[in-house]
């Protein structure tokens, strides 16, 4: 028996969050790149270059997120009955692929410029240009914050992931240019560059590690596993239960369990007992919940997920 979430609505509500916060994105990712390839040209500025392409990689990046957030929220269908959420852990993981890319190759260029520097000209301008790509930034992490703080979606959460990253990047840049033009150093630029792919890198790796964590059905955390099993157990009529298993997927999580009952009872009553145990479940974990109760009569002799992982501990 499976139970989804009553409360359509709140499944709408979330799904206009998330394609605004995905078009605001893509709009705003597409500005700052034109911006910041702006300021490249008129500074030389490495580290300003490697601001842009990094902003250059997020614009492909939000596309991907659109496409993901999109797809993710389409229904059920014959050849994806668990739903489309996994769609948007592929689309983080598209956008760790894209910024791991970018920070080799401004690693490689980095390290270039540092062994043969070059004077950067017009240093106001960029600092004016990267302060204003600062703050469109910020307001943009902010808008994305209060969307995921609502739909927990994933892919918002890469994305704003991208541009947590992109207030620090502008943050390196704003400081690298400014150490320029106080010291004449012309090896701070690429320095700071250096350091801006590397964590862009690292950033990379948490995106994918998030995404690959969902893509491989992760369990969900051992506390959380022990207060649905505290729920289910807390219910009437319930005996025992085994055989959980749990997943999360873009904006929905899948919980089934094996559920013991007494067992003279009917089926209609055993049923019963299921359909409680799931809504349960249900009103304790956040989001979109999808609960699957296997009612079975208590102590039988079957073989059982838990004793064949119990074997392999």
């Amino acid at each position: 028996m499976r139970r989804p979430t009553p409360d359509a609505e709140d499944a709408a509500h979330a799904h206009r969050l998330n394609n605004l916060s995905a078009h605001v994105t893509l709009a705003t990712a597409f500005v700052l790149t034109g911006v910041k390839l702006g300021g490249w040209l008129v500074t030389g500025s490495m580290a300003l270059m490697a601001s842009a392409v990094d902003s250059l990689v997020d614009a492909g990046a939000s596309f991907v997120t659109l496409v993901g957030v999109r797809y993710a929220q389409k229904p059920p269908d014959p050849e994806h009955r668990f739903g489309h959420g996994k769609g948007e852990a592929v689309a983080a993981f598209t956008q760790a692929t894209f910024l791991a890319g970018a920070a080799f190759v401004l690693a490689f260029q980095s390290v270039e410029r540092f062994v043969f520097p070059i004077p950067l000209d017009a240093l106001e301008v960029g600092v004016v240009l990267i302060a204003g790509s600062l703050l469109a930034a910020c307001g943009l992490v902010a808008l994305q914050s209060w969307v995921v703080s609502r739909t927990g979606s994933t892919a918002i959460a890469a994305d704003r992931a991208h541009y947590l990253t992109d207030i620090a990047l502008n943050a390196a840049v704003l400081a690298g240019l400014g150490v320029t033009q106080i010291t004449g150093w012309t090896r701070a630029d690429p320095a700071f560059a250096l350091v801006i792919s590397g964590y862009m890198l690292w950033n990379a790796y948490g995106i994918a590690h998030e995404a690959l964590e969902q893509l491989l059905d992760r369990e969900l955390p051992s506390e959380e596993r022990r207060q649905i099993q505290d729920a289910v157990r807390g219910c009437a009529g319930v005996r025992d239960i085994h055989d959980l298993r749990t997943r999360f997927s873009g904006d929905r999580t899948f919980v089934e369990y094996h559920l013991e009952v007494d067992p003279g009872l009917t089926v209609d009553v055993g049923h019963a007992i299921g359909d409680a145990t799931e809504v349960a479940v249900q009103k304790l974990l956040p989001g979109t919940v999808e609960a699957t109760a296997h009612v079975e009569p208590y102590g039988i002799a079957d073989a059982r997920l838990d004793d064949a992982i119990a074997g392999k501990s």
